[in-house]
């Protein structure tokens, strides 16, 4: 699902993208964050792929920690790479 920039839900498409960049980094699966993270699977699946799914503040804390990253950086949109500048 697409989200205009105006709309509230468009910052989950972004987080989604960086999760799924740090994770890549760190060389887990969503299998092993979904683990690790005591959520399932697919919840880590929606997240990445942008289908609509809500998440608290609380879990994009547990995220960064289990990814080794500030969560300041899951929320960094990078818009040189959308052609957004």
């Amino acid at each position: 699902m697409k989200f205009d920039r105006n709309d509230e839900n468009y910052v989950y498409g972004f987080i989604g993208k960086n999760v799924k960049k740090y994770r890549k980094q760190k060389g887990l699966t969503q299998a092993k964050l979904a683990e690790l993270s005591n959520y399932s699977k697919q919840f880590i699946s929606n997240i990445e792929n942008n289908v609509h799914q809500t998440f608290s503040i609380g879990t994009l804390w547990r995220l960064s920690l289990i990814l080794e990253v500030d969560m300041y950086k899951l929320c960094i949109e990078e818009k040189e790479k959308e052609g957004i500048l």
